[in-house]
């Protein structure tokens, strides 16, 4: 007896899933979507969503970023970051230059469990067929390419499928089977999260806070504000650092929160409003397959977070959207050896590659708190260093300047 078919199934319903879910349904692609959870659910995550994700979802309907704007009570608008060095100078970057020109704000933030379940429910039956409580659990080879068994409310399944996404997130079986993927401390950091309400000034316009501070570098502490009051604050550095100075990640937020002059006065009446929870993040740090025989790994499953910004919602969206249009290629030439989808990774390589070799830099010189409060103390004093570091943001060419060690040269012996 044949098993059952579908030509396309997505693996995992998060930003990443569910952004390849919508831009298929707007091809006309008839597709599966799975998750083993039900939604709304939680997902430890720093919850800031940058201006990729902004862009991909004007990409899919602008009416996403207006209903983003008018959500008050899950999405706050976020206009920008502040840095702050490991000397405690603080750096406020705009995320653009002309925000007057803006009709909504260039980034937002929102708790993963009303953002993931938000784009849950923007995701179109008439193309999509969503199982959710349904977990993979096992992947066979088969002549058409996959046969996947299934454990959902009520049992085991077995399906057959000639695509297969992993957007499962860090610990993706796809990945794990398909791409061989490994855990690499160099390459992989460790964060943890909480949620706090009573933080005292919070950016009125939403900045986003990154702090680094000298027992994590390269890696950060962040302050992210968020809708009534609550901020998610948080600790991320290298796997390789947590595993070299013996790091406990909690152990470290506490301590920074407690004895750090600027942050201890700030928490002093914050009240900590949910568990510290811990995760993992696979990060780009290097040229990894994003594809295979019949199969493509989107976002956290295919190691696509950002190394210096930790950032992976924005990422994931992008590729989903590269990834949607190799579904229609593969559909329309009913081809999925390896040589053929190869087309996705040259297209995400090709849109983010240089940015995560940058990120990738960055993260290496914040391991130097002289270089990092020199360019902070300088770029304090120079507007046109300000508004560079602005436009970086928003302009790869102006960001590729951080990786030319003319930069640095000029900033050391530049008295301005």
């Amino acid at each position: 007896m044949s098993l059952p078919f579908k030509p396309v199934v997505i693996v995992g319903a998060g930003p990443g899933g569910a952004t390849t879910s919508l831009f298929l349904s707007k091809k006309k692609i008839n597709h599966l979507i799975l998750d083993k959870a039900t939604f709304p659910r939680d997902k430890i995550c720093g919850d800031a969503l940058s201006g990729k994700v902004v862009e991909i979802a004007g990409y899919y309907d602008t009416d996403l970023i207006r209903e983003f704007a008018e959500q008050q009570e899950t999405f706050i608008g976020s206009w920008g970051v502040v840095f702050v060095a490991p000397n405690g100078k603080q750096l406020p970057v705009p995320f653009s230059l002309n925000p007057e020109k803006r009709k909504y704000a260039p980034g937002f933030i929102s708790k993963r469990i009303h953002f993931d379940d938000f784009l849950v429910k923007k995701l179109n039956p008439a193309f999509a067929e969503i199982r959710l409580g349904t977990s993979l659990e096992r992947i066979e080879k088969s002549e058409k390419g996959y046969i996947l068994t299934l454990k959902g409310p009520h049992g085991e399944e077995k399906l057959e499928t000639s695509l297969l996404i992993g957007a499962e997130g860090e610990r993706s079986i796809v990945a794990k089977q398909l791409a061989g993927f490994k855990k690499e401390l160099p390459n992989y950091c460790g964060g943890i999260r909480a949620y706090y309400k009573g933080v005292k000034d919070l950016h009125p316009e939403g900045f986003i806070e990154l702090h680094f501070i000298n027992e994590v570098l390269p890696g950060y502490l962040w302050v992210f504000p968020l809708p009534g009051g609550y901020a998610n604050v948080g600790v991320g550095a290298l796997s390789q650092t947590i595993s070299d100075k013996k790091l406990n990640l909690k152990k470290a937020l506490d301590h920074a929160i407690k004895t750090h002059p600027e942050l201890s006065r700030r928490f002093s009446e914050a009240t900590l409003e949910s568990p510290v929870q811990g995760w993992g993040l696979p990060l780009g740090n290097k040229r990894r397959p994003l594809s295979g025989n019949h199969f493509l790994l989107i976002g956290d499953a295919g190691s696509l977070i950002d190394p210096f910004t930790g950032e992976g919602i924005g990422n994931a969206m992008k590729s989903a959207w590269l990834a949607a249009d190799q579904v229609e290629r593969s559909l329309k030439e009913n081809r999925y050896d390896a040589s053929f989808m190869q087309q996705y990774d040259d297209a995400v390589w090709r849109v983010l590659g240089d940015e995560l070799r940058l990120s990738s830099i960055m993260q290496k010189l914040v391991k130097f708190p002289w270089l990092f409060n020199l360019v902070v103390n300088k770029a304090l004093k120079n507007r046109t260093l300000r508004e560079t570091i602005s436009c970086m943001f928003e302009d790869l060419d102006m960001r590729a300047r951080l990786r030319n060690p003319l930069f640095y040269f000029k900033l050391i012996f530049n008295r301005s």
